[in-house]
């Protein structure tokens, strides 16, 4: 099987909105935990530690939604097509960005943690998808 047809079929250019959303809410999301945890007065001192936070979990996100096919035609099609597909694609872009927090940036992965991000991902991802296809 030729890799560039696998992913061409699984990269669509009418889902590039779907992709700059997708990245927005995740980092929204992700900044707002953190605020639920940090004074802000803590980011302006250290702003790079967003970064750490945004890092793992970004990386995942485009290292696996492409794969499992969160931008692909059926993607752009309806909230019935794209909403499953976010889902599917978060659940080990979030598997990847635990590890990575874990070994490679700051921070860990506890049991808490990781329920928490799966659940308020899934919740965020999935709404996002689900209103943009009702704007459109």
């Amino acid at each position: 099987m030729d890799p560039q047809s696998f992913l061409a079929r699984r990269l669509d250019r009418a889902a590039a909105p779907l992709a700059v959303g997708d990245v927005l809410v995740l980092l929204a999301l992700l900044t707002a935990g953190t605020l639920s945890h940090r004074p802000a007065e803590f980011l302006l001192n250290e702003p790079t530690y967003l970064l750490d936070v945004f890092a793992p979990f970004v990386i995942g996100w485009v290292l696996v939604a492409p794969l499992v096919g969160a931008y692909s035609a059926g993607a752009v099609e309806t909230a019935k097509s794209s909403v499953p597909l976010v889902l599917r694609s978060w659940i080990p872009a979030a598997a990847v960005g635990f590890v990575l927090r874990t070994f490679v940036f700051r921070g860990g992965a506890a049991p808490t943690f990781v329920v928490v991000i799966l659940v308020s991902g899934a919740v965020a991802l999935g709404g996002w998808r689900w209103v943009y296809f009702r704007v459109r």
